[in-house]
């Protein structure tokens, strides 16, 4: 590393201002960054001087999501695995089943086999959102001069943790390049999105291709396999007070070994998650507390309602902390540093304002029976009204108080 190190430094000021290749300089600065460390130090006050930097913060994150991120391979294979058998099908069609053939077969009792039939619909999805996002962010960062930021490798393994194992590639190199360009890009890049930009291209994808988003036969990797997930079962009625939803008992949709998005069908995940980010002082502990009350007050509220013709009003609160979306929103999405609330008391209200809108849609809204994505989205769009009314409250305090 020593004369990798040496070789990098001795080029460097071919790239940097003045240099034959100053254009190219974002190139050079990310492989240098990436490798060993950013050069751009504070020397001065009133900054902070810490050993935690951006590219630590990124990399911590990105530890944080490798329980979601085996999940998505274990689960996805799983899920597979055991619809083929079902059908009785030995393997799948094309080359997926040579691999799998070679794997030993798909045995859904078979950590390797699950892992590896997982892996051959999770990486090709990783694969394009990571090529083409890169592409945008190298288009803009040459033109702008901009440097490269670790922050897209997190949006590159959120985006696909989000998405059922089916969905088309060529709509995976859409959606990333919609939430990449007009969710952080024309506004600046790095660090002035004010929406997450895996959320938008998420939801961009849920309304331009509700077909390959929605119903019960894009969550099983597994052509004709039907599989309703909690959230759908319970829309249909299956789910009653306390009653198992379709064989998922609480503690099945705890560990998440159930249909649904490749990385969010795991609460002890999203938790594992959790504790690093919270160990680590990344995320914000008054966003996750918030939200996690805010969800189960309402989930209290409409528990106690009379159904109806609504039998997501028959489901009991704790069902809701682990169905769906909700702990995975929790964890790596409403904790976004940049688009979430900044002030202390912005916190306490955006986190409690998304776990209450994601129950609402969820239970209320009949077209769309998860809530999260939605909730998170328009906690983003909501924070900048809710950090000024914060400050300008404490400022009216203080005028009053000095007369």
């Amino acid at each position: 590393m020593k004369i990798l190190s040496n070789l990098l430094e001795k080029f460097g000021s071919r790239f940097t201002k003045g240099g034959p290749l100053e254009r190219w300089y974002p190139f050079y600065e990310a492989i240098d960054s990436f490798l060993f460390h950013s050069s751009r130090t504070t020397k001065t006050a009133p900054h902070i001087r810490d050993a935690v930097d951006y590219k630590r913060i990124m990399i911590t994150v990105l530890i944080a999501l490798i329980p979601c991120t085996f999940m998505a391979l274990w689960n996805t294979g799983y899920q597979a695995n055991l619809g083929l058998q079902q059908m009785g099908i030995s393997s799948p069609e094309g080359w997926r089943g040579v691999i799998m053939e070679w794997a030993g077969g798909c045995d859904a009792q078979s950590l390797f086999s699950n892992c590896i039939h997982g892996a051959l619909y999770f990486l090709p999805i990783y694969l394009v959102t990571l090529v083409v996002g890169s592409i945008w962010e190298s288009l803009f960062n040459i033109i702008r001069g901009h440097e490269f930021s670790e922050a897209f490798l997190v949006t590159s393994l959120l985006f696909p943790l989000t998405l059922p194992p089916t969905v088309p590639l060529w709509q995976v190199a859409l959606g990333i390049s919609f939430g990449i360009v007009f969710a952080k890009e024309v506004f600046g890049g790095v660090g002035r999105n004010f929406m997450n930009p895996a959320l938008v291209s998420r939801a961009f994808l849920f309304f331009a291709y509700p077909a390959q988003l929605t119903g019960d036969k894009v969550w099983t990797a597994v052509d004709g396999f039907t599989g309703a997930t909690p959230i759908s079962a319970a829309a249909g009625g299956i789910v009653q007070q306390g009653t198992e939803s379709a064989g998922y008992g609480f503690w099945q949709l705890f560990l998440g070994n159930i249909p649904g998005s490749m990385g969010e069908t795991s609460t002890l995940a999203c938790l594992l998650g959790v504790a690093i980010l919270l160990v680590a002082g990344i995320a914000s502990w008054r966003i996750m507390l918030s939200m996690f009350l805010g969800g189960i007050v309402m989930a209290s509220v409409l528990f106690v309602l009379p159904s109806g013709s609504n039998p997501l009003l028959e489901i009991p609160p704790h069902y809701h902390m682990v169905m769906g979306g909700f702990a995975f929103g929790l964890t790596f999405m409403a904790t976004d540093p940049v688009s979430a609330s900044q002030t202390q008391v912005g916190q306490w209200l955006y986190g409690a304002f998304i776990g209450i809108m994601a129950i609402l849609i969820r239970v209320l809204n009949p077209a769309y029976p998860e809530g999260v994505m939605l909730a998170i989205l328009l906690g983003n769009v909501l924070a900048p009204l809710l950090d000024y009314c914060v400050i300008q409250a404490h400022i009216q305090r203080r005028a009053v108080r000095h007369g």
